[in-house]
């Protein structure tokens, strides 16, 4: 069964239109919007397990310019 999670992305006011338009390309990411609050994109993000979960987080979305800070919400079955 996949791992999914909402990654809440903080970027650089200037960049955070190019790193969402950077962010929706990643595979894996199934959905990625701007939004108004404290963080400016979230994203939905699929992968095989938390390792690879990690690895997009890690290695793909915090590389792009103009990202400055993630928070990872994994999600969880709760019936």
């Amino acid at each position: 069964m996949p791992t999914h999670a909402y990654v809440l992305i903080e970027a650089s006011s200037d960049k955070a239109k190019t790193a969402l338009k950077a962010i929706i390309k990643i595979p894996g990411v199934k959905m990625a919007n701007a939004v108004t609050g404290p963080y400016d994109i979230i994203a939905f993000v699929e992968a095989s397990d938390v390792d690879a979960l990690g690895r997009v987080v890690l290695s793909k979305i915090r590389t792009i310019s103009g990202v400055t800070k993630t928070l990872t919400c994994v999600a969880i079955d709760v019936r």
